[in-house]
């Protein structure tokens, strides 16, 4: 074989091996993009961080191997998105984590860049439903969430859960003597934010389940019980733990409360 034929060959060899490669890496793009099932999102409170949620859902993946943490979510102050695919192309129940860097902002603002992730997962990964579990003020922004954006587009909910969410207001007048912002403003008791949540028409067909604790003084249980009011009876399951220490913060640290959360879900 003359030098040239020989080239001419190699040159086609190189070629289509960039071609299988590119070939291979794009149907591997492709397969992680594309999830099946309801992915759940979690949504942190009122001056939430990455960690308010961060050790439960270690504990989810790396403890009960009960699925994988596929997504964290960063929101700027200004609404951009910042996402990380952390789903290395498994296949199980992906959990989503959602951090707003403005983390006293409005309900209005907070569930509107919520939606904002949530239409970013149906646009770039087809998510067409979802599950949302919220602590303290999250659980509020699921809820308000599930009663306004599904209808025009966004991510439907399948099931919700709401962590120490103080849905009648937080009653420690205290409170607002340290915490004066626009999150703690929608968060008194009777606000305005508050009543037009309570004035909005929850959906029918989605299972929701509220999880309080005697010894949370953020969110006492009166306040939580407040949901009842806004659920179809028939959607709705409530948990009151008689447990004096259990605390709102460490609410999301509770193995109990993961168990609850994954019989709720996953189970039945």
């Amino acid at each position: 074989m003359s030098k040239k034929i020989a080239g001419f060959v190699l040159s086609i060899v190189i070629v289509a091996g960039i071609a299988a490669g590119f070939y291979f890496y794009q149907q591997n793009q492709t397969q992680a993009e594309e999830y099946t099932g309801a992915p759940t999102i979690f949504i942190h409170g009122y001056k939430g961080t990455e960690n308010s949620f961060g050790y439960m859902l270690d504990r989810f993946e790396n403890t009960y191997q009960w699925g994988n943490k596929g997504f964290v979510y960063y929101v700027q102050k200004d609404g951009n998105i910042i996402d990380y695919n952390l789903n290395k192309g498994r296949y199980a129940p992906t959990f989503v984590q959602i951090v707003l860097e403005d983390n006293r902002a409005s309900f209005q603002d907070s569930t509107e860049w919520v939606a904002n992730v949530l239409l970013h997962l149906k646009e770039n990964y087809r998510v067409e439903e979802v599950n949302l579990v919220g602590h303290s003020m999250g659980g509020i922004l699921a809820v308000k969430y599930t009663m306004e954006y599904p209808l025009n587009g966004y991510p439907t909910v399948n099931k919700l859960v709401a962590i120490g969410s103080p849905f009648d207001g937080i009653y420690n007048e205290a409170y607002f003597e340290l915490h004066q912002d626009e999150a703690a403003n929608d968060l008194k008791p009777d606000s305005r934010a508050l009543n037009v949540l309570r004035e909005n028409m929850f959906p029918a067909d989605v299972n929701v389940y509220s999880i309080a604790s005697t010894g949370d003084t953020v969110a006492v249980p009166e306040s939580v019980k407040t949901l009842r009011n806004m659920i179809p009876e028939q959607n709705y399951k409530e948990t009151i733990i008689d447990d004096p220490q259990l605390t709102h913060s460490a609410m999301h640290e509770s193995q109990q409360i993961d168990k609850l959360i994954y019989s709720f879900l996953w189970q039945d």
